[in-house]
């Protein structure tokens, strides 16, 4: 039963009864898994683009940037960096002797971004240096400086705002890397570039800080007119939690509600007005001495996305005109199975009518090209071909946990996958007459999943949402491109700021 203050809450967040009593409900009953045909490989549904074929993708995103088009890279960043610090918050509670990444870490730690500035609060806050610091064996101290609110607060800080790369003038954040990036690939005839970042609201004024004390910099750096914007995700985005026997859990006799994933940023997307999205996370950065591969290849995604755009835009004319051939459905028809890797083998068109009314269907969608880099052992969702509810089979990006692995089939084709996609997108967002899709139409509802995390000591289960470019992005048409390993370059651990990209 609801209480008066339960409904006043759902009432705050903006979520309706209807949509809590589902989510009490997806508990229950749990979700189904994908039924996945077979993994995307090199040939079949992942694309390798030649390199007689790459200056003339690059020549088209460069013709497409001069012309008066919207153009916006999209970054979630709203992330905390606390996993990124987990074992040196391990090594705050533990008594024993260092592990070899905490070794790492002590022995190198003049070559992270951030030295001078941890430096310079060890001085003021201990009375020594770091150096100094270690010769004493306080290791810890130099931790609590970094980490806590009496130093850098890197703790508290999202990923994005953190010193991740030296160089000669100054030390740089991820968030700027990322204003590097656009002016690189993503700046318009007129000089502009839109960045658009997903941040907590908490961090917000942070990253506006940051933005407005290095806009003229890079501005005048690279010619450029930057537009940033920010959003957060939305109250109306969480889901409830509920305790082992799926009741709503309750916290100091409130509700739980928790954020529902980055699948929940499928709303700040659809948000965004613009011809072509680029999505990368916040973490996916690197030197300007390593940019090169990056920035060539996310001009060619945009150059083949643009491509395939084209013609697609040209059979929606058709279709919506009186003339059609036989020989252009067709050729439509094929187009559909050979270029987004969509067919309809489980419910056969008998009828030119029947036939017009799935390529409307399949053709009016958002689309999107994927980079797909060579599986060398990172974690991330894969490339395959799924059947869909409507009878379709697809192009998905798909997680290990959305696989039946009690069935062996379906555990092998996850084990034949052979690539994973870095977050490398590339989206277009609106149909030939220009008008927007709206995005919360092409979401799977059925690809979120259950978590297990815990409150207050108490065990708790978690709902999260169709992920992003996983369920949320299940209904678009999709292209996968095989990318270089050199445009993967995450940081998910501190001593991952360690390896070459990042150093130099």
């Amino acid at each position: 039963m609801l209480t008066k203050e339960d409904l006043e809450c759902l009432d705050r967040k903006g979520i309706s009864e209807d949509t809590f009593n589902e989510q009490l409900q997806r508990f229950q009953e749990g979700f189904p898994y994908m039924k996945v045909e077979r993994a995307a490989v090199v040939g079949d549904g992942i694309s390798v683009i030649e390199d007689d074929e790459k200056s003339a993708y690059l020549d088209g995103w460069k013709s497409y940037l001069a012309q008066s088009h919207d153009v916006v890279k999209f970054v979630p960043a709203s992330g905390a960096a606390s996993r990124m610090f987990k074992s040196l918050y391990a090594f705050l509670d533990s008594e024993g002797e260092l592990t070899d990444s905490e070794k790492t870490f002590f022995d190198r730690i003049s070559d992270f971004a951030f030295y001078s500035e941890l430096n310079a609060k060890c001085k003021r806050n201990e009375g020594r240096e770091i150096s100094r610091l270690l010769d004493l064996d306080k290791q810890k101290t130099i931790v609590e400086n970094l980490l806590t609110k009496k130093g850098l607060n890197y703790g508290f800080l999202p990923k994005g705002l953190l010193l991740f790369h030296n160089y000669q003038e100054a030390p740089r954040t991820p968030f700027e890397e990322h204003m590097v990036e656009g002016a690189l690939y993503a700046k318009d005839s007129k000089g502009k570039i839109k960045l658009h970042f997903t941040v907590s609201n908490e961090h917000l004024p942070y990253f506006k800080s940051i933005f407005d004390s290095k806009n003229n910099f890079y501005a005048y750096r690279f010619g450029a007119d930057y537009d940033v914007s920010f959003s957060v995700q939305k109250p109306s985005t969480d889901t409830i939690a509920v305790d082992m026997n799926n009741n709503p859990f309750r916290s100091n006799g409130e509700l739980l509600f928790r954020p529902g994933g980055h699948g929940a940023l499928i709303e700040n997307l659809n948000s965004i007005d613009a011809d072509i999205i680029f999505i990368k996370n916040i973490d996916n950065v690197t030197l300007d001495a390593y940019k090169q591969a990056t920035i060539e290849y996310k001009s060619i995604l945009a150059g083949l996305l643009i491509k395939v755009q084209k013609k697609i835009f040209e059979f929606q004319a058709y279709l919506d005109s009186d003339d059609i051939s036989d020989d252009q459905i067709q050729k439509m028809l094929n187009f559909c199975e050979t270029t987004l890797f969509v067919s309809n083998r489980f419910n056969p068109m008998d009828t030119r009518e029947n036939k017009i009314a799935y390529l409307k269907m399949i053709l009016n969608r958002p689309l999107r090209v994927c980079g797909m880099v060579k599986n060398e052992g990172e974690p991330g969702g894969g490339p395959f071909l799924c059947q869909n509810p409507n009878g379709t089979v697809s192009a998905q990006i798909l997680e290990s946990s959305q696989f039946d692995l009690s069935d062996e089939t379906q555990k092998e084709i996850l084990n034949s996958s052979t690539h994973f996609n870095p977050v490398d997108l590339v989206c277009a967002v609106k149909n030939y007459r220009g008008e927007k899709y709206d995005l919360t139409k092409f979401i799977d509802g059925n690809t979120g999943f259950i978590s297990y995390k815990s409150k207050d000591g108490k065990e708790l289960k978690a709902l999260e949402l169709p992920g992003l470019w996983n369920g949320a992005m299940s209904d678009w048409n999709t292209l996968f491109v095989e990318v270089p390993i050199d445009t993967f370059t995450p940081v998910k651990v501190v001593n991952d700021l360690l390896r070459p990209v990042h150093q130099g």
